[in-house]
């Protein structure tokens, strides 16, 4: 009867242990996704709040609603403001890395490294670079 609560304890330290060696950091391109998404969800709330502000209707509408809704539009702004700021941030971060990548990969590259060689081990870092610049172009689709 002992044994399992020394074997739960066990498996539960484990498990602590391991989560805490994983590493949580997300690469820039994961930021900057997530920035994206940050800021759709913001002006996604901006113009539903917006809307409730226009629903308001003149005739019966209190001095107290309308400072509400105006309030909540206000709110809605700073963070819309905010989070523009870091997907842009976040969108130079990864066309930084991906160019990064690419020129320490190209550093790294044996002397006699042929061009189909060359071409082809950096396949990857191109293709990072590309992806990131074209997302930090095309802009926003919420």
């Amino acid at each position: 009867m002992k044994r399992f609560p020394v074997i739960g304890v066990l498996c539960v330290g484990a498990i602590l242990g391991l989560s805490a060696c994983s590493d949580d950091s997300s690469s820039p391109a994961e930021e900057a996704t997530k920035a994206a998404a940050d800021l759709c969800t913001d002006l996604n709330a901006l113009k539903a709040d917006n809307a409730k502000l226009k629903a308001l209707n003149p005739a019966n509408a209190t001095k107290d609603q309308v400072k509400d809704a105006y309030e909540a539009v206000q709110k809605d702004w700073e963070s819309v403001k905010e989070n523009a700021t870091q997907l842009k941030d976040a969108e130079r971060e990864a066309v930084k890395s991906a160019a990064e990548d690419l020129k320490k990969s190209y550093q790294d590259l044996p002397g006699d490294t042929t061009g189909k060689d060359a071409r082809t081990q950096l396949q990857p870092q191109i293709e990072n670079l590309d992806q990131a610049a074209t997302a930090a172009a095309t802009g926003l689709r919420c």
